[in-house]
């Protein structure tokens, strides 16, 4: 019976990554540009969308936040979304765990949930100032990764 909720939730953000691919995709493609590669890239495009691509361990991990639509909060007034990457193949094989630090020092916790090559979840990331987001994830080779960004 619990399954309901969560499978209602999971079918309505499929459809808003749907409506958003195209911008996401246009984003992941490298177009030769490969003095990004080792770097971190910021993108803060005209529609309020943050996508910030870091360097861990090897992987490429995109964290991106999106305000929440009105009906489609996970948890928040935004979401948080990760996708991490090797060789340029998104890894959906992960256990990933997110942290939020918030400007006035408090932190959250959240394990991300996949949603196909992205993993993600909610925060409340509406007030002013600085979030440091984090997170760990542990590949299938038993070894742990962390590293973070702040937003915005």
């Amino acid at each position: 019976m619990k399954q309901k909720k969560p499978l209602i939730l999971t079918l309505a953000f499929a459809g808003m990554l749907v409506a958003g691919s195209a911008a996401l995709a246009e984003e992941g493609h490298d177009h030769g540009h490969a003095h990004h590669r080792g770097t971190q890239h910021d993108d803060h495009g005209h529609d309020g969308m943050f996508l910030k691509k870091k360097e861990i361990d090897g992987y490429t991990v995109s964290f991106h936040v999106m305000e929440a639509r009105k009906g489609m909060e996970h948890g928040g007034s935004h979401n948080l979304m990760i996708k991490i990457e090797q060789n340029g193949k998104a890894l959906t094989d992960v256990k990933i765990n997110s942290k939020v630090i918030h400007p006035d020092g408090k932190a959250e916790t959240k394990p991300l949930m996949k949603m196909g090559d992205w993993y993600m979840n909610g925060y409340d990331l509406g007030h002013e100032g600085k979030h440091q987001l984090m997170i760990l994830f542990k590949t299938k080779d038993g070894k742990k990764h962390k590293g973070g960004v702040y937003y915005p």
